[in-house]
């Protein structure tokens, strides 16, 4: 009698696997790298892994609809004559006019100013959009220096000085030749329809003694006015934080390699810097080396969502947060209503990242006259003034449920990690557990 080995299902390789397999056959067909926005697609440990442990008998909550549970924030008061004051502790990131519409700008100074809280310009200057429809209005100074000037810096309510971004530290933005349109080309001083390629590190200085010069001038330039913010990317976050404290910065923003861009190299997003939740505690351990923690106020941006991801990060030790991904998708970016145009591009809604192209459906990523129509500013602002509103609340809830009457009174000791990585990452300990990896038991 002969028996036959029954038929095995095949076995695909957890390395090559489809997509990787997928990128070496586009690599090998044309010879270059792939562009994209959004931010890093692999998983990384992140504030899904902390849970919070609300109180019982231990701990005392707050009754929510009877006891005030505060939000607000001050930014800047380190040197600034004129500090920033917000209602809440979400703010919107810096994202340019260029990379984004103009339509898409004036909405999120609308939302923002609505919710009582502050955006950013991003590179290439200051739009009148925004300018116009934000309270409070950041002003992002980076290396490129597109569309830079005395006048703006003056009419702007904060600088943020632009080191390094969490989709790319070490790495440069990039805005394709299709989405420099006449206004684009004029506000930048580039020809219009040429590919424009951002410097990655500022022209007139070299280290943070150079900075705390230029930091220096900016204020001299402003006449000490406005706060002055850091930006960095999520590298080496204790010692970037620190010289940001010693070259005179008012701020620092933190940005993990879960933020966004509107453009650059897949293989920097996904495989330079480091997870959000990794860079928080070395940042917060450098401010408090200093004695400058709650002095100087850290701001934490990279793949913030929701309130839990508010309170979590505020817990860890930062005083607000910046979204800038959400932010889009609150206006109507990678909404299923078009998504017969996303097909047409070759993608689906809920992952649309090919920003650069300038062919967004939803006319938020785009130069094209026709798709910007499709955004109501006025419209948009609401959805994410709503969101904004809705984050708050949810931070509310959880620190009133800490027991917490001010949502900046959470702290590490309210949270508990899922997994080892995340316990080590956020210096908490193990669920059921008072471990907290690398300080023993």
């Amino acid at each position: 009698m002969t028996y036959k080995n029954p038929p095995t299902t095949p076995r695909k390789s957890a390395t090559f696997d489809d997509y990787t397999l997928s990128e070496i056959r586009r690599a090998a067909a044309t010879g270059i790298y792939d562009i994209r926005g959004s931010g890093a697609k692999r998983k990384l440990p992140h504030f899904d892994d902390l849970l919070f442990l609300g109180a019982s008998i231990s701990r005392y909550p707050l009754e929510g609809y009877r006891e005030r549970c505060d939000t607000s924030v001050v930014l800047g008061a380190r040197h600034a004559k004129k500090p920033i004051e917000l209602k809440i502790p979400i703010t919107v990131a810096g994202m340019s006019f260029g990379s984004l519409s103009g339509p898409a700008k004036e909405a999120l100074g609308r939302g923002a100013t609505l919710a009582g809280t502050s955006t950013t310009t991003g590179d290439g200057g200051m739009t009148e959009e925004e300018r116009g429809h934000s309270k409070t209005l950041v002003y992002q100074y980076l290396p490129s220096r597109y569309g830079m000037n005395p006048r703006d810096l003056r009419r702007a309510d904060a600088i943020e000085i632009v080191v390094g971004q969490g989709a790319k530290p070490g790495g440069g933005g990039m805005l394709l030749g299709q989405k420099i349109s006449d206004r684009v080309a004029a506000m930048r001083d580039l020809p219009q329809g040429i590919d424009q390629r951002s410097a990655c590190r500022h022209p007139d200085w070299t280290g943070p003694d150079d900075l705390e010069i230029k930091i220096l001038e900016i204020r001299e330039i402003t006449d000490w006015e406005k706060p002055i913010y850091i930006k960095v990317g999520g590298a080496r976050p204790y010692y970037d934080t620190a010289l940001a404290v010693k070259a005179g910065a008012d701020v620092v923003v933190l940005d993990g390699m879960q933020g966004g861009t509107a453009a650059t190299q897949e293989v920097f997003i996904e495989n330079v810097g480091q997870p959000t939740l990794a860079c928080i505690r070395p940042a917060v351990q450098a401010l408090q080396d200093l004695n400058m923690h709650r002095k100087v106020q850290l701001i934490v941006s990279g793949g913030i969502r929701n309130g839990a991801d508010v309170a979590k990060a505020l817990a860890l030790g930062a005083d607000a947060v910046s979204i800038g991904t959400a932010a889009l998708v609150a206006l109507g970016d990678n909404d299923p209503r078009w998504e017969a145009e996303y097909n047409a591009l070759g993608t689906t809604a809920g992952a649309y990242d090919d920003w650069h192209e300038g062919k967004d459906p939803a006319g938020i990523t785009t130069q094209d006259p026709e798709l910007m129509k499709r955004l109501d500013p006025v419209a948009a602002g609401r959805r994410l003034a709503n969101y904004l509103k809705v984050m708050t609340l949810e931070t509310q809830t959880i620190a009133r449920a800490c027991g917490k009457n001010d949502v900046h009174n959470l702290e590490p000791e309210d949270l508990c990690a899922l997994t080892v990585e995340a316990a080590a990452m956020a210096q908490v300990p193990l669920a059921g557990t008072n471990w907290i990896p690398g300080k023993g038991f």
